[in-house]
């Protein structure tokens, strides 16, 4: 779809999220409603408690935005807004694309559903390798090609490559322990992190998403330790 599915408006994008962050927490049971039943278990609930810390902030400096107000709130507002989308977009890619969420829970969302692309990818044949390289204090530069191909672009008919991380104390048994996720259109793709994981070791995987949001296998996990 040509239309972002994330509300321009402030107003409106304050009340998808809400929607959004409701309807997630209802199917996976979080929230702290212990009589809530989970229908979704495929969501880390750590990663739903992080959607749900983004809409909070959100609101925190939103709400100051709706009185008059001075510019320096409303650069606020709009800085909490991309930190808001940063969690959004990944999360909706990851988790919110394919089953068990359905087309009408995808309507109910206000996300788009992919049944009508035209790709002929529906099965996803092809595996990430991958490089990490050193780019700058705290950032690491991931670049990524289909294995065995010359060419470093992503397949035709593919969003990119899901890219999930985390800087741990020991090794993962898979990829899926990993907590932080990007959807990685273009290669290179810059991770960043904060000062106090410097010296740490963090731990990265990938797979290709085709345009369903069909994921194909995961990459092997690779090392590196954060400048």
């Amino acid at each position: 779809m040509s239309k972002d599915y994330v509300p321009h408006n402030d107003g409106e994008f304050d009340h998808w999220l809400d929607n959004l962050v409701q309807y997630v927490t209802a199917k996976t049971g979080t929230g702290g409603c212990c009589c809530a039943q989970a229908e979704w278990d495929h969501i880390p609930a750590v990663l739903t408690d992080e959607l749900r810390q983004a809409r909070d902030e959100w609101k925190t400096h939103y709400t100051p935005s709706l009185q008059p107000h001075t510019p320096a709130i409303t650069t606020d507002k709009n800085d909490a807004r991309a930190r808001a989308e940063k969690v959004i977009r990944p999360f909706v890619q990851r988790f919110l694309h394919w089953s068990p969420v359905t087309n009408g829970d995808r309507v109910n969302m206000g996300l788009p559903n992919h049944d009508a692309v035209r790709t002929p990818h529906i099965d996803v044949n092809e595996t990430v390798e991958f490089e990490i390289k050193l780019r700058n204090i705290r950032e690491l530069l991931v670049d990524f090609w289909v294995k065995g191909s010359e060419r470093k672009a992503k397949p035709d008919g593919y969003d990119g490559a899901v890219m999930l991380w985390d800087a741990l104390d020991k090794p993962p048994e898979r990829p899926e322990e990993l907590n932080r996720h990007a959807l990685a259109s273009r290669t290179p793709h810059t991770i960043e992190f904060d000062e106090t994981e410097r010296g740490k070791t963090v731990y990265i995987a990938l797979s290709w998403q085709n345009q369903r949001g069909h994921t194909g296998q995961w990459s092997e996990i690779q090392t590196a330790i954060v400048p």
